[in-house]
């Protein structure tokens, strides 16, 4: 519930900063400066509203709530510092998205899709590569697998998978939650398989190769680059819907926007990219799920061992308290991964084929 009122909050502060007074207001706060100026302070500021606005229920969420459940470990000062890394990077991100689309309009008014649309694909083939680098750092601090025997039977098991890896990286995780983890980021030489601190000491070795094999699943099917190429694709396609949208005269007086380059319209830009996200989730959650079936697969086969399966999952479900029966219209729209009960079904059917011993 918090969830779902967090994004509907989301959607009508744009749209309020959009259409009416309020974002007048707040506009009055950049109207003068140069274009390059009022179109990132612009966006940086509505973002900023949106984050104060809806900062209890994030409070609730993120902090309180994980507390009554014994899964945060951070203080409220560590919570601080994660929101306002967050408004950061946010707030850094749609005022380069809005200084890129103001760019784009002034040299060429009719065409501008065309210098847009690159760019925005461009942008997120940028982000993919450098995020493990840049972002992820902010929030986490990462090392090598210190416990060198465990490191090395872990690329020993990664090079018999097929999918051989320099270093597994540790996140330290433990600082902020008792939630397990892991996760594959970043392209090329940015490519990373993370561990939580919080899945090593609590894992056997066998659900480690459970989940590390996982994880390896991503690589080898390339599933991050492309999840890539299809936000290139959805970047680009967003540009086009939203020159449509921008050639419209009702919507350009309802914005206070003299044109497609009047940085008043910046608010409207993240509205219909938040909008564009949410009419999206239900396929993109899909996929996405389809994905963790195949890794799970994978991670079987290599493995070999349903009841490491069963083990590994086990522990994910009870470290992180997972819902094992979430209600079906969320699941469909934002679950990007399969439900564990779902899961261990799916795991057992596999094993019963005559590739992988039960």
């Amino acid at each position: 519930a918090a969830l779902v009122l967090d994004i509907a909050l989301g959607v009508a502060i744009l749209a309020l900063l959009s259409f009416s007074a309020a974002g007048d207001g707040l506009y009055r706060a950049v109207d003068g400066l140069h274009w390059w100026a009022a179109a990132p302070l612009f966006a940086f500021l509505a973002v900023g509203v949106s984050a104060v606005v809806r900062l209890p229920i994030a409070l609730w969420r993120d902090l309180a709530h994980e507390r009554r459940f014994g899964l945060s470990t951070q203080t409220v000062a560590g919570f601080a510092a994660d929101r306002l890394k967050t408004l950061a990077v946010g707030g850094t991100l749609s005022a380069g998205s809005a200084l890129g689309l103001v760019a784009a309009v002034l040299p060429s008014p009719s065409a501008w899709p065309a210098l847009a649309a690159p760019g925005a694909a461009l942008f997120v083939v940028l982000l993919s590569f450098v995020a493990p680098v840049l972002l992820e750092p902010v929030f986490n601090r990462f090392h090598p697998l210190a416990d060198a025997e465990l490191a090395e039977a872990l690329r020993a098991f990664a090079s018999r998978a097929g999918v051989p890896v320099r270093d597994v990286l540790v996140a330290d995780a433990s600082r902020r939650t008792r939630k397990v983890n892991a996760y594959v980021s970043g392209l090329g030489s940015t490519r990373r398989v993370v561990l939580y601190d919080t899945l090593l000491e609590r894992a056997s070795l066998h659900e480690l190769e459970i989940v590390v094999a996982h994880e390896l699943g991503h690589r080898r099917y390339r599933h991050v680059a492309q999840e890539t190429v299809l936000a290139m694709s959805g970047a680009a396609a967003l540009v086009v819907a939203l020159w449509g949208l921008l050639r419209w005269e009702g919507l350009l007086d309802a914005l206070g926007a003299s044109g497609p380059g009047d940085p008043r319209v910046v608010p409207f830009l993240l509205l219909f990219s938040a909008a564009a996200g949410l009419v999206a989730a239900p396929l993109q959650s899909a996929l996405s799920r389809h994905w963790e079936y195949q890794c799970d697969r994978f991670a079987l086969e290599q493995v070999g061992d349903l009841a490491a399966f069963e083990s590994a999952f086990a522990l994910l479900s009870q470290a992180n308290l997972a819902d094992p029966s979430p209600p079906r219209l969320l699941y469909l729209w934002l679950f990007t991964h399969p439900t564990v009960p779902e899961r261990l079904e799916a795991a057992r059917r596999v094993a019963r084929s005559a590739t992988v011993p039960a």
